[in-house]
Formats: C-alpha cells, sequence, structure tokens
C-alpha cells in the first residue's frame, strides 16, 4: 500500500512540474507570437510612412528647387541597413524637414495635396504609436518571466532571450546613455 502510494504521489508530481513547464513555455511563445505580430505591423507601418514621405519630397522638389541638398540621403535610405528603430528617427526627421521646408514657401504651405499628406503622416504617426507602446508592453512581460526563476531554466532550455524595447534601450546594462534623446 505504501509503494503504491509513493509510485502515485511521484507520478503527481512529475505530471505538475510537466504541465508547469509546458504552461510556461506556452506561456513564452504566447509573449513571443504578440512581439511577432507588433513588429510586422510596425514593418508595414514604416514601409507606409515612407512612401507618404516620398511622395512629399517629390512634391516639394517639383515646387522649390533649392531643397535638393535637404533630400540628398533621403533616397538611399532604404538602401542602407539600419534597424527599424533607426528606420523610425530618421523617417521622423525627415518629418520634421518637410514641415520646415513646407513652412518657409508659401507654394507649399498652400499646396492641397501636401496637406492630404501630412494628414495621412499624421494618422500613420497614431499607429505607429500604439504598436510601440504595445510591442514595448508584451517585451517587457516576456522580459519579466524570462528573468525569473524557474522560467528562467526553460527559456535557457528554448534559447529564448531577453528582447530589446523598440526604442533600442537595454534596460538591464550600466549604459546610463540610454536615457539621453
Amino acid at each position: 500500500m505504501v509503494k503504491v502510494f509513493i509510485i502515485v504521489t511521484v507520478i503527481l508530481i512529475i505530471f505538475a512540474i510537466v504541465m508547469f513547464y509546458i504552461s510556461k513555455y506556452n506561456l513564452m511563445q504566447f509573449y513571443i507570437t504578440k512581439i511577432a505580430t507588433s513588429e510586422s505591423i510596425i514593418d508595414e507601418t514604416l514601409r507606409i510612412r515612407y512612401d507618404l514621405l516620398n511622395k512629399m519630397v517629390k512634391i516639394i522638389k517639383s515646387k522649390v528647387k533649392s531643397t535638393k541638398e535637404y533630400f540628398k540621403d533621403f533616397t538611399n535610405l532604404t538602401n542602407d541597413n539600419i534597424s527599424n528603430f533607426d528606420f523610425d528617427r530618421k523617417l521622423t526627421e525627415y518629418i520634421t524637414l518637410c514641415e520646415t521646408v513646407v513652412n518657409d514657401h508659401t507654394v507649399l504651405d498652400a499646396n492641397k495635396d501636401i496637406k492630404v499628406l501630412f494628414n495621412e503622416l499624421k494618422n500613420n504617426e497614431e499607429k505607429l504609436v500604439a504598436t510601440k507602446n504595445y510591442y514595448n508592453k508584451e517585451t517587457s512581460e516576456l522580459n519579466h518571466i524570462v528573468r525569473k526563476f524557474p522560467t528562467n531554466i526553460i527559456a535557457t532550455i528554448h534559447r529564448i532571450k531577453i528582447r530589446p524595447f523598440f526604442d533600442g534601450k537595454d534596460m538591464t546594462d550600466d549604459i546610463i546613455d540610454d536615457f539621453k534623446i
């Protein structure tokens, strides 16, 4: 009778460990899937943003001849091998530059197509900000699980690592420059 009790207890303990392992692994996979989905939305949104900005740059160049120097590196932007974070920053810089050029030239300020493009860029920015926030939230959740014991063992076995936030900051290092803008 005691042997049967020990065998049943051991089987129950093994079953509980296996169920814990499976549930935590599935939870990590759940967050990885959410992060991958948000990454693809960010990719798509950045491509749309680039296309909108490209249309705007063409209109600006056609209306104002002296702006060619401002946008000479813009056309090479897609050829550069940069991260989405850097691509986002560069696009934001070019949007600010477009706003400045448009404000400085009354011909552009009254242009209907420019106004439509700025409105589309604004909508695109809202989607991008929301997706980046979602990405960072899910990344934070995954990183929390990956750091905790005993789930860090499961993560190590499956080579699941801590993910960086979209802004490129690494909260685990000693570099304080992460917080400088």
